[in-house]
This record gives C-alpha cells, structure tokens and sequence, in this order.
C-alpha cells in the first residue's frame, strides 16, 4: 500500500512539473514525424503537399510547449481537423496530444472552451458516417474516437479539477475552523482569568483582610484563637499568590483579547459593594453618587462594578486602614467613575518608572491591566496614579453605550 501511493505521488510530481508539458510534446512531435514522413512518401504527395502535411503534424503536437493550455488546444484542434479534411490522416501521436491537450484544458483553463473544442470531432465523425468508400475507413475511425474520447477527456479534467476545488475549500474551512476554535479558546481563558480576579481574589482576599482583623481587634482572644486566625489568614494570602500564578498562566497567550461583555451585576450592586468593603476593612468607605441617573447598557455597568470591585481589592490590599471614597457622576449619557483613596500611594519604584499613570505595576500585577481592558472593552478609557494630596486614584470615563472594542 505504501508503494503504491508513493508511486501515484511520484506520478502526480511528474505530471505537474513545469517542463512535463514541453518534454511531452517535443516527444509526440518526433512520433508525429516519424509516422507522417513515411506515409507521405508512400501516399506519394507533392513536395507543397508533403511539406503541409508534416507542418501539421508538428501543429497537432507541439503547441503545449510554447503556449498556454487554451492557446494550445485551440491550435491543436484546428490543426488536427485540417489534417483529417485535406490529408484523411492524423497520426497516434496527433490523436494523443489531441486528449492530452483536452484534459489539460479542462483542469486549468475555460471549461467552457473545453467542452467547445469537443465539437468539431463530433461533427466530423457524423459527416463520414455517410461515407461508406474503404478509403476513408481509417478516417471515420480516427474521427469516431476522437468524437468519443474527447468529450471523455475533457470530463475527465472537469472532474479533477472539482476534486481539487473541494480539496482546497476543505483544508481552507479546517484552517478558519482551527483559528475559530482558537480564538474562542483564548477568549474564554481571557475571561475566566478576569472573573477568578475579579470575584474569587475578592473574596479570598477578604477572607484575610478578616482574619487579621478578628485577630487583631478582639481583646483576650486565647492564643490557640489567635493562631488559628492568624493561619486563615496565612491561607487565603498563599492561595492569592497561587492565583495570580495561575491566572498568569491563563492569561500569557490572550493580551490582546478584549473583555468579555456579559451583565452580571450592575450598579445597583455598588452598595453591597461598599457596605462590604468597609465591614471587613472597618474603615471608611463612601459612595457618592452625582448627576441625573442615566439608563446605561448591562455591559457598561458590569464593567464600572469590576474596576470598583478591583479598586477596593487593590486598596485593602495595598494600602490596608485607608479610607476610600467612590464617586461616581452621571455625564449627560456616559457616566465617570473616580476612585480614590488616602493611603501611601503607588511606589516610588512605579511613580519615577516613566511618564503618565499606567495601567500594570512593576510586580507583576494584572488588577489594573483588567480594570483597563474592561474600559476598553465598552468604548471607555482608564487611568491610575497618584493622587493629588497624597493616595491613589483611579478614574474612568465611560459612554452609556456600549461600543466596538478599541
């Protein structure tokens, strides 16, 4: 089995080589030659006669080699009926050049002409069909297989040519539906990196933001109670920094992939949000809502209430007591979230780093990089830095519509 389908691919090789077409035809001009010149002779031709004839045997062989497959098709053809009219003959090789040129035809150029050119041979043989003379016997054979071998080869090539259409369009919808599949592969891991930080680092970070505090703040507590807080705490800090592992891991082939757009909580949730926060932190947290309430698209509140969500993780976790205050402000049909808080401020490292807030810190952070994509992923933008006075600040603009993804 092996043999034989590497003897048919070392035949299809040759076949579709770009010299096959003249080497085949200079060697059915010699055949040509070679069975015109005798019969010439022994037909006893005049030299005009004799030279036409061998003109035209070289004209039913060799246009392959110099012209393209329509071109030389249609030389071919007129060549071979011009011989059978004047001289009753066509040689072997003629007739061969005449089905090779015919599939060729059909595979790469007009099916149109091919199945055309099929014409003339038809009609011949149904002309000497009346002609019952034993001279012109070979001829009506001649003519007769042509009519019946032509069209053969020319459906042939049709044929081949669908197959390796559909060949093509196959390996073309494997290659979309790979890059589909991919791309929907990476989507989703963008988003389930973004909601296992966005609402399981929450928690468990609220887990340890408690336990530090029960700790610390009931008096007598027996040291066995302490311990054991003080190891919740220990806990849910490690599993935070497996996460963050993990969710690099998740997120290392997906950058450019945008947030997923789904209306799961709203800002209507902003102040379980709040009263959350400030239970478990026991510092202020306020919320401060300005401007005429606007009706806002699912999408657009789902990302206000994660990059508030992540805002307030950042800030008990990076500035630990300090007092937040979140504003948000109606803008005529778009809404603006300001975000700040009156700890230590981003490091010195991350301030003198280079120009402008930016949106990931030095240690490897993806909090501020998902606040981002979220703005963007609703035609909106994002800032961070330092605030003025002292803190750190994050503000978002974002349209009341969502938009196509910049």
């Amino acid at each position: 089995m092996q043999g034989t389908a590497g003897s048919a691919g070392r035949g299809r090789r040759i076949a579709t080589a770009p010299r096959t077409p003249a080497v085949t035809a200079s060697l059915l001009g010699l055949l040509a030659l070679a069975e015109a010149i005798p019969r010439g002779i022994a037909a006893g031709l005049s030299p005009q006669s004799f030279l036409t004839l061998i003109v035209l045997c070289l004209l039913t062989t060799l246009p392959p080699a110099f012209l393209r497959p329509a071109a030389s098709a249609v030389a071919i053809c007129a060549a071979s009926v011009l011989s059978i009219t004047l001289f009753q003959l066509l040689t072997v090789a003629g007739l061969a050049a005449q089905l090779i040129a015919a599939g060729r035809l059909a595979r790469r150029g007009p099916q149109a002409l091919a199945v055309a050119l099929s014409v003339p041979f038809l009609i011949l043989a149904l002309a000497g069909a009346t002609d019952t003379g034993s001279a012109h016997a070979e001829t009506r054979v001649v003519t007769i297989v042509l009519a019946g071998l032509v069209p053969v080869a020319t459906c042939a090539g049709i044929a081949w040519r669908a197959r390796a259409e559909a060949a093509e369009h196959s390996a073309v919808r494997e290659v979309i539906a790979g890059t589909i599949f991919e791309n929907t592969a990476r989507g989703e891991r963008a988003r389930i990196s973004r909601e296992l930080h966005d609402v399981v680092a929450h928690h468990i970070s609220m887990i340890a933001v408690q336990a530090e505090t029960a700790r610390l703040a009931t008096p007598d507590m027996p040291a066995a109670g302490a311990q054991r807080l003080l190891s919740i705490g220990d806990t849910a800090r490690a599993a935070l920094t497996e996460m963050r592992r993990l969710l690099g891991v998740l997120r290392e082939d997906t950058e450019t992939e945008t947030a997923a757009r789904q209306p799961q909580p709203g800002l209507r949730q902003l102040n379980e949000l709040v009263d959350s926060a400030r239970d478990a932190t026991g510092a202020g947290t306020r919320l401060i809502v300005s401007g005429p309430p606007a009706a806002l698209d699912p999408g657009v509140e789902l990302a206000a209430y994660r990059i508030v969500q992540e805002a307030l993780t950042n800030s008990r976790r990076h500035a630990p007591g300090a007092a937040v205050d979140v504003e948000l402000r109606y803008d005529g049909d778009g809404l603006r979230l300001r975000i700040r808080d009156n700890g230590p401020g981003p490091p010195a490292a991350w301030r003198d780093g280079g120009s402008g807030p930016s949106t990931e810190r030095p240690d490897g952070g993806l909090g501020l990089l998902g606040m981002r994509e979220r703005a963007l992923a609703v035609g909106g933008d994002l800032g961070t830095g330092a605030a003025p006075g002292g803190g750190f600040l994050v503000t978002a603009s974002l349209p009341g519509k969502m938009e196509t993804a910049r």
